[in-house]
């Protein structure tokens, strides 16, 4: 099992993928309900493909009610860059049908005066709010220390060993990795785990020999010599 030392040597190590990789983008400081919307297309990609979705989203829809009252599969064709497009336009739908139906408007401001717990949890209680969306939430436009995790990044840090001794405790994790990862650090953070969990760190055979963290990872230690089929075709990030 990883001591404490060998997990922080390895949130280290990402931290200089992180500066390897140049400089990255600050939080958006976008409005609560906007965020939510743009962590849906979030979820499980990399920011790249996020802002292309969410900025077609905005371009092609006139408003927020607009996009409330199109169908799932319109939204998709608008978000065709990302995996399960149809089923993440049926939660942003949803969203905002819960949204408009609780305050009859798009704004969801007045969480910031209710302090970032408190805000969480009434995120947390809308039908498409999931661990990750809350988090983005609270890391982007809350003000408050998260740090959202997909299953990507999930798949990455469990190879890299950051989960011994916490089960399936998510919010054990985050809590150690939120200790380790300054709070202005973290959104660059989060976006360096999501890119080499998409690049390399892919479900089906793991590129592990070009992913930069392979020499601190038992997992990729243990697969970087095995042959792969060359008529593979390469597998897509999930």
């Amino acid at each position: 099992m990883p001591t404490v030392t060998n997990k922080q040597r390895v949130v280290q190590h990402l931290f200089a993928a992180l500066a390897k990789n140049g400089k990255h983008d600050e939080a958006s400081g976008r409005p609560v309900l906007e965020q939510f919307i743009y962590a849906v297309c979030r979820e499980g990609v990399t920011r790249a493909l996020a802002d292309r979705a969410f900025r077609n989203l905005t371009e092609h829809y006139f408003d927020w009610n607009e996009i409330r009252v199109s169908s799932p599969r319109e939204l998709a064709e608008s978000m065709d860059c990302l995996p399960n497009a149809e089923a993440r336009g049926q939660r942003i739908i949803d969203f905002l049908q819960e949204v408009f139906e609780t305050t009859y408007s798009f704004d969801l401001e007045s969480l910031q005066k209710k302090g970032v717990k408190q805000a969480a949890k009434q995120l947390s209680r809308y039908q498409a709010a999931n661990d990750f969306a809350v988090a983005s939430v609270i890391q982007n436009s809350l003000g408050g220390h998260a740090i959202p995790l997909d299953e990507a990044a999930l798949r990455m840090l469990r190879r890299l060993g950051m989960l011994e001794g916490l089960g399936d405790d998510l919010e054990a994790l985050r809590a150690s990795l939120e200790h380790q990862v300054p709070k202005a650090k973290s959104a660059a953070f989060v976006d360096t785990i999501s890119a080499i969990a998409c690049e390399h760190c892919v479900e089906d055979e793991p590129r592990c020999a070009s992913c930069p963290l392979c020499a601190h990872c038992p997992t990729g230690q243990e697969l970087k010599n095995l042959p792969v089929a060359a008529s593979s075709p390469r597998s897509k990030p999930r």
